[in-house]
């Protein structure tokens, strides 16, 4: 997949993996349909980092998630 494209499809990949990765309890609250592609670089930086880390702390995970909630059309 190529995500240098700022797609929908490319977006609502993107927050499922981030949600996946961070093992998220609350994510059926953050439905990829809620981001659109127009914060697409912030929500990238935001991927890049959870795929780069094996692990996070709650406070890590707790930023994340408001930063993703800013993020939200």
């Amino acid at each position: 997949m190529d995500l240098n494209q700022p797609t929908q499809q490319n977006v609502e990949y993107m927050i499922e993996a981030i949600k996946t990765k961070l093992r998220m309890a609350t994510g059926a609250a953050m439905q990829a349909s809620s981001f659109t592609a127009e914060k697409y670089e912030d929500l990238k930086d935001i991927y890049d980092m959870v795929s780069s880390k094996d692990r996070f702390s709650i406070s890590e995970v707790e930023a994340l998630v408001s930063e993703l909630g800013k993020l939200r059309a």
